[in-house]
């Protein structure tokens, strides 16, 4: 009889490992089952869609490649005639960066553009000559002492940003889009990507003058963690919900939130 138990007793034993077993396989199989499972988040009023955390690339329809192409016509045309309105303005600018401060009038940085390419930005130097940072990283605040006189100004009313147009004219850049990093680019501290795995997605179209993170406050420096990951997600709810009437809403947005009220890109 105690061999019969003892047998029977293994048995059980056995039976309740394979079904434990059995379970985990099935919930390990639940969760995959839901990773592969598109979820939607609202994004300052646009959808964000996401399979296992990582954007869904928009399908490269016959309508996107004519938006994208009449995109391009629009920024030549665009930022053509900002040159040509602004060009009294923009001399009075270059005129005062260089005698306030010694250096060069513009402040050339390489920047990340689509599909990770190289480019070199240009903007109206706001830093003194001896404390600029070619890289980037270190990045500027309000009230920084490394500003010039009139640095201050200019990046608080984004007009530091209008040699950028010429970016536009070069194709370097777009009116509208993600706003372009520089290579090596941190959040929190650490290396962007570990911070957002999927930040190399914002790559896909052109850097902007202005972008949906933009619009929506997030500019400046990226040391909050929450900030930094929302300001990516911005830019790739762009990207996904891509629209010539979502661009002509985001310049309507800009002027109004940032030039004029002098908040800055």
């Amino acid at each position: 009889m105690d061999r019969i138990s003892h047998g029977t007793d293994i048995d059980r034993l056995e039976f309740i490992n394979e079904t434990a077993a059995q379970a985990d396989i099935g919930r390990t199989r639940s969760r995959n089952v839901l990773r592969a499972l598109p979820v939607v988040r609202d994004v300052s009023g646009l959808p964000l869609t996401t399979i296992g955390n990582v954007p869904v690339a928009p399908e490269m329809s016959a309508v996107r490649r004519r938006n994208l192409k009449l995109k391009r016509a629009l920024d030549i045309a665009l930022s053509g005639l900002a040159l040509m309105a602004l060009a009294v303005p923009l001399l009075m600018l270059a005129v005062t960066v260089r005698l306030t401060s010694r250096g060069p009038v513009l402040f050339r940085q390489a920047r990340v553009g689509q599909g990770g390419r190289l480019f070199t930005m240009l903007k109206f130097r706001t830093v003194r000559l001896e404390d600029t940072d070619p890289s980037g990283l270190v990045q500027v605040g309000s009230g920084d002492a490394r500003l010039t006189p009139i640095g201050g100004f200019l990046r608080a009313t984004s007009l530091d940003e209008l040699p950028q147009l010429i970016n536009i004219i070069k194709g370097d850049m777009s009116v509208i889009g993600p706003r372009p990093m520089v290579p090596g680019q941190q959040a929190d501290g650490r290396d962007y990507r570990e911070v957002v795995p999927y930040y190399d997605f914002r790559s896909s179209m052109k850097p902007g003058l202005s972008g949906w993170a933009q619009a929506n406050g997030l500019r400046g420096p990226t040391d909050d963690r929450d900030a930094a990951v929302a300001r990516i997600d911005h830019d790739c709810a762009y990207i996904q919900n891509f629209s010539l009437k979502l661009d002509a809403a985001i310049i309507i947005r800009t002027l109004k939130c940032q030039f004029l009220t002098g908040s800055g890109l």
